[in-house]
């Protein structure tokens, strides 16, 4: 997935776009409303390097998933702002020329949603039931490897 989605630069092509596609919408802009870093793109296009099977890119130099799923926890469901960031993630696959025809597309699609509503929805309640010791899930071209 890592080389079929552009590698390095093809990541963070589309991380840019879909960052740009989330500030500007009014419901998943809220997530940003606290602030975020100044290098988010690159450190989101980093992560998605690693579980699309490129190199520990956010691993080795960024965080754990532990980390990334504390990030993401602890504010309860939000399905509309699910649903809003993943059509941001369809749309920001346009912007970068991954259209329709594209046989790449659809499992980017089906591994940003599945990260959104399952892996980054897994704890709503207190920030202290994310466990320390979770791994960054790897994505192929059959979906989940683990």
């Amino acid at each position: 997935m890592y080389d079929a989605a552009g590698g390095d630069e093809g990541l963070v092509q589309l991380a840019a776009a879909w960052h740009a596609r989330v500030l500007a919408d009014e419901v998943v802009s809220h997530a940003f409303s606290h602030g975020f870093h100044p290098d988010h793109t690159y450190r989101l296009a980093a992560y998605w390097i690693e579980a699309l099977g490129g190199p520990p890119a956010y691993t080795s130099s960024f965080g754990t998933e532990s980390s990334v799923v504390l990030m993401h926890s602890g504010n309860g469901p939000h399905e509309d702002m699910d649903r809003r960031a993943i059509t941001c993630f369809d749309q920001a696959l346009t912007d970068i020329g991954l259209t329709a025809d594209n046989r790449v597309r659809p499992v980017l699609h089906d591994y940003f949603a599945w990260s959104t509503t399952v892996s980054m929805a897994r704890y709503h309640g207190p920030n202290d039931q994310v466990p320390t010791d979770l791994t960054v899930p790897r994505w192929s071209w059959d979906g989940l490897q683990h």
